[in-house]
């Protein structure tokens, strides 16, 4: 049994944002810890892993660690009708998970069925990164944009000094430089240099949740998996995406 309330409806509406974006459906595990969710996308190129911990919420009233098998596609279109100064509650309701809205003079319910989803916990890929870049969120944004002019794979090159992304279609080429300190990255740690490409859909679908202002982790290594990582508050969120190997 569970019964979990949260301030801010949106807040949570933002965090199934994050998710959303990458898969249908997935199974949230729900402890006295908080509440975390691991998942491959059905291409099997990329994988999401959220946390949030209890203290995020205002009610977090947990019997026992429960397994919440959802289809995130329908719990994403419910959190999207949540409005500005509602409150969420959720709670277990027999083979169904049942949301509330609360708001000052009305309220709203709804319920989802809890689904079978058969799959192993997904283990997250074992990369020794050799670059960590800490890029702004609006700008790097604007720079999975500017690739996306000419390109559908983004190439990212890093240095000691530099972080570079590259981009190269039929109808052009990109290259765009920014230097360590500079207004756009944040932070720039380069224990070797690195270069890999990726499909540039599925990185502008894991950054579209990270909210202005904040700060997005690359971490990279030549020719393996990036890890992307930004924080929705308490929340934390983070990715896995194959890199593209040109024939």
């Amino acid at each position: 049994m569970f019964e979990i309330k949260m301030d801010d409806a949106r807040y949570w509406k933002n965090c199934i944002d994050s998710i959303v974006s990458l898969i249908d459906e997935g199974t949230f595990t729900i402890s006295k810890d908080g509440i975390s969710l691991k998942a491959m996308d059905p291409s099997g190129i990329s994988m999401v892993s959220f946390t949030i911990p209890n203290k995020a919420f205002s009610k977090f009233d947990v019997d026992k660690q429960t397994v919440v098998g959802l289809n995130i596609e329908n719990l994403s279109k419910i959190m999207a009708s949540s409005r500005n100064g509602e409150q969420l509650l959720m709670k277990d309701s027999g083979n169904k998970i049942a949301i509330e809205f609360i708001g000052q003079t009305s309220k709203r319910r709804y319920k989802l069925p809890i689904l079978d989803v058969r799959k192993d916990p997904e283990k997250e890929p074992k990369v020794a990164f050799e670059s960590l870049v800490e890029v702004k969120s609006d700008s790097l944004k604007e720079i999975v944009k500017d690739a996306s002019l000419l390109s559908t794979y983004v190439g990212f090159k890093t240095d000691k000094n530099s972080f570079v992304v590259l981009a190269k279609g039929d109808a052009g080429e990109l290259e765009e430089e920014h230097m360590n300190n500079a207004d756009a990255v944040k932070k720039l740690d380069v224990t070797k240099p690195s270069q890999a490409t990726f499909n540039l859909e599925y990185l502008e679908r894991m950054i579209s949740a990270a909210p202005a202002g904040s700060n997005v982790s690359l971490s990279i290594k030549t020719e393996e998996p990036i890890k992307v990582e930004y924080k929705i508050g308490e929340a934390a969120v983070s990715y896995f995406l194959a890199p593209y190997m040109e024939n």
